[in-house]
C-alpha cells in the first residue's frame, strides 16, 4: 500500500464538513486492514518478550474482506454517556467568546473515542501584543549582546567566559555559536534566579543561602546570612514524603544499620539483596503488575531501557513534549523516531495508519515494532496524557505503548497509583510502566513494570541493570516505606490522607489563580501549575520579587520553552497548609498587579458553573 493511497483520507474523500464517503472510507480500511495483516505477518520473528502473540481467535481470522470495513470503523473503546465536566467556574458564553480550547476532538478523521479525562484542560492563548513585546524584548537582549561581543573583541570589556586558545583556531569549535553567544549574552545576566543553594530539608518550607555578585552575575560569594522558613513551592516533593520525622524514619535508620550506605556491586554480580527483591514485588504489587525491576538513577531507566526494547528497523513515536531522558534513549536505539503533536490523536493515528500501510522508507517491509512513548503528566505544561485514546489506537494498529509516570505515579489517582488509576484503564494494556521514586516517594531511582517475560528480559539485556550500582539499601527501604503507608499496609490511613490532601491543594491553587486573572496551563488534576509570564524581563522581575517575600519559585524561560512561552512552574504538596497557600496566593496577586501578569480574558467566578462536556464551537455534540 502506498502513501498516496493513505493519504486519500485528506485529499480525495472528504465531503462538506469533514466526512467521508462511504464507499472510499470502505476501500481505504480494507486496504489499511490488509496492510495491519502484513504487518503482523512481517512481526513473526519476534526479538524480546515485548513483542508478544496479539492474534485473534482462528474464528476471526476468516472474517470476509466485506466485514473487514464495519469492525475497523466500529468505536474502538466503548465508552458510557458523557461525563458532566466542572470547569471551576469558566462561565460558557467566555469559553465562546475567547476561544478557551476545549481538547476534544469531535470532527475529522480520529478514533471517534470519547475522552475519559476527569478535568479540563486549558491552554489560553495571550493577547498579541504579548507576543509582540515578547519578541520585541528578546530582539533587543539579542542586539547588546552583539554590541558587548563588539566591547569585548576591541578589548574595551573584559572576557569572563572560556575561550578557546588562537593556536587551537583552526581545530573543530567546541562550543556552538549561538549557545556560548546565549550563555554569555542573556543567561547570565539573570543566573542569579537558578542555582540558588539550599541548606535545609526541601519540605514545604526551607532556608537558602544568600549569594551576591560582585561582576554582574559571573561569580557568586555567600554572604553568611541565611533566608529561614521560605516558602518551597518549585521540589518534586508530591506527598513530602521528603522528612526528617524521627518516627517516621525508625524503619530506613534500621537498614541502613543493617546493610550500610552502599552495595559496591552490579545487580548481576553481587548487588542483589533481599531488600531489592521486596521492593519490586511491593512495586509490582502496588502497580497491579506481574513484575517489576528497580534502577538506582531515574534518567536511565529511559536512557538506557528503551536501547534494550527496541533498536534498528523499529519505530518511536515520541510525543512531540517528552522528557529528554525519553528522547535520548530513542536516539540510542537506533530506532526511527518520529515525532506527533503533544496529547493530539488525530497527529497519532495518521502517523500510525501511515506506518502500518507504507511501513520502513524504500523497502517498505513492515516495521520490526511500533512503540508509542508518553509521560502521563508532562512536567513543564501541568498536562495529562489521553490514556483512554491512546490505548484505543496503540490496539488498533497493533502497536506498543510505553508509559513514563515519572511525575503522575503518587500524586493522580484516588490512591496515588497514577494515570491508569485515574482513567480507570486497565494497567495490562500498557505495555511497558515507567515511572521514579524521586518525587512522591522523596528518594531515588526508578522502575519498569509489566509483564514477567518483559522484565526477566531486561534484566539480562538493560545496561543499567548489567552495568550500574545496586539501589542504596537505605534508599530503598524510604521507597519500601512511602509505598506501604501510601496503600495503607502499614496499618495507617497517613498515605491516602496526603494523597487526598494533594488533590485538594492541587484543585484549590488552580482554582484561585485563574480567579485572580493569571493564564495557566494543564489539566486540573496535575500539581504541576505552570503560569504564564512571557517575557524575559518579567521572568526575572517574578523570580526576584518572590524571594524577597520569601517564597521560593522556580522559572523558566528559553531554550527549555518556546521563545514566546517563558513560565513559573508551581509543584503542589500534600505538606503544603492551606495558610501556606493563600500566603503564596495573596503575594502572588501583588506581584502579578505590581508586574501586570494577569493577561487571562477570561472570566471565572467562585461558584463554579457545572457545563456538558460538548464542543463549544459547534454547539451541541450530537449535531449532525
Amino acid at each position: 500500500m502506498t502513501q498516496d493511497m493513505c493519504n486519500l483520507v485528506s485529499f480525495g474523500l472528504k465531503k462538506k464538513g469533514g466526512r467521508q464517503t462511504g464507499l472510499a472510507e470502505q476501500q481505504l480500511n480494507v486496504r489499511c486492514s490488509n496492510a495491519t495483516e502484513r504487518q503482523n505477518r512481517g512481526n513473526e520473528r519476534r526479538k524480546s518478550p515485548l513483542e508478544v502473540e496479539r492474534r485473534t481467535p482462528a474464528g476471526e481470522n476468516r472474517e470476509s474482506a466485506a466485514a473487514l470495513p464495519q469492525r475497523n470503523m466500529a468505536i474502538t473503546v466503548a465508552t458510557s454517556t458523557l461525563p458532566q465536566i466542572s470547569l471551576s467556574g469558566l462561565k460558557c458564553e467566555d469559553i465562546k467568546r475567547n476561544g478557551f480550547h476545549n481538547r476534544r476532538e469531535t470532527k475529522g478523521p480520529g478514533t471517534a473515542v470519547a475522552s475519559k479525562q476527569p478535568r479540563q484542560e486549558s491552554y489560553e492563548q495571550a493577547p498579541m501584543y504579548v507576543a509582540v513585546m515578547t519578541y520585541l524584548g528578546f530582539g533587543i537582549v539579542t542586539l547588546f549582546g552583539y554590541f558587548r561581543d563588539f566591547l569585548r573583541a576591541v578589548g574595551v570589556e573584559k572576557r569572563n567566559i572560556a575561550q578557546e586558545r588562537e593556536e587551537q583556531k583552526d581545530f573543530v569549535p567546541l562550543y556552538q555559536d549561538f549557545e556560548n553567544f546565549y550563555t554569555r549574552n542573556l543567561y547570565m545576566r539573570v543566573r542569579d534566579n537558578w542555582n540558588r543553594p539550599v541548606c535545609s530539608l526541601p519540605g514545604p518550607v526551607f532556608d537558602l543561602m544568600e549569594r551576591v555578585s560582585d561582576d554582574y552575575n559571573w561569580t557568586f560569594r555567600l554572604t553568611g546570612r541565611t533566608i529561614h522558613n521560605a516558602i518551597n513551592m518549585g521540589s518534586y516533593n508530591y506527598l513530602g514524603f521528603a522528612e526528617n520525622n524521627a518516627d517516621f524514619l525508625k524503619t530506613v535508620a534500621a537498614k541502613t544499620q543493617q546493610y550500610g550506605v552502599g552495595v559496591c556491586s552490579t545487580r548481576q554480580e553481587l548487588g542483589t539483596l533481599s531488600i531489592h527483591e521486596e521492593l519490586e514485588q511491593l512495586v509490582a504489587s502496588f502497580l497491579k503488575v506481574e513484575s517489576s525491576m528497580t534502577f538506582g538513577m531515574g534518567f536511565a531507566v529511559n536512557s538506557m531501557n528503551i536501547p534494550a526494547i527496541v533498536g534498528k528497523g523499529g519505530l518511536i513515536l515520541s510525543d512531540e513534549l517528552n522528557h529528554t531522558s525519553l528522547i535520548l534513549g530513542a536516539r540510542l536505539s537506533g530506532a526511527t523516531i518520529r515525532v506527533f503533536k503533544h496529547n493530539n490523536m488525530h497527529s497519532l493515528e495518521k502517523m500510525l495508519k501511515e506506518a502500518v500501510c507504507s511501513g520502513q522508507p524504500r523497502t517498505h517491509r513492515p516495521w520490526k515494532k511500533i512503540l508509542i512513548m508518553v509521560e502521563g503528566i508532562y512536567s513543564m505544561e501541568g498536562s495529562v496524557v489521553r490514556l483512554p485514546e491512546i490505548i484505543a489506537l496503540k490496539k488498533k494498529y497493533k502497536a506498543y505503548l510505553y508509559l513514563d509516570e515519572a511525575h503522575s505515579i503518587g500524586a493522580v489517582g484516588p490512591s496515588g497509583r497514577g494515570v491508569t488509576e485515574l482513567f480507570n484503564v486497565n494497567p495490562s494494556d500498557v505495555d511497558v510502566m515507567m515511572g521514579t521514586f524521586t518525587k512522591s516517594f522523596g528518594a531515588a531511582g526508578g522502575y519498569i513494570a509489566g509483564k514477567k517475560d518483559l522484565v526477566d528480559y531486561l534484566r539480562g539485556h538493560s545496561h543499567s541493570a548489567v552495568y550500574a550500582a545496586a539501589m542504596s539499601p537505605p534508599v530503598a527501604e524510604q521507597i519500601i516505606r512511602a509505598m506501604k503507608c501510601i496503600m495503607g499496609s502499614d496499618g495507617s490511613t497517613e498515605g491516602i490522607r496526603r494523597v487526598r490532601q494533594l488533590a485538594e491543594n492541587t484543585r484549590y491553587f488552580r482554582a484561585r489563580l485563574k480567579e485572580m486573572g493569571f493564564i495557566i496551563y494543564g489539566n486540573d488534576d496535575s500539581p504541576v501549575v505552570p503560569i504564564l509570564l512571557y517575557m524575559p524581563g518579567k521572568v526575572v522581575a517574578f523570580a526576584r520579587e518572590m524571594l524577597e517575600r520569601k517564597i521560593g519559585v522556580v522559572v523558566v524561560g528559553f531554550p527549555a520553552t518556546p521563545i514566546t512561552e517563558a513560565r513559573a512552574r508551581f509543584c503542589l504538596s500534600a505538606s503544603h497548609s492551606r495558610a501556606m497557600l493563600n500566603q503564596v496566593l495573596r503575594h502572588m496577586n501583588e506581584v502579578g498587579d505590581n508586574l501586570c501578569l494577569k493577561f487571562s480574558r477570561l472570566k471565572y467566578s467562585s461558584c463554579p458553573d457545572l457545563c456538558d462536556e460538548t464542543d463549544f464551537d459547534s454547539g451541541s455534540l450530537y449535531d449532525p
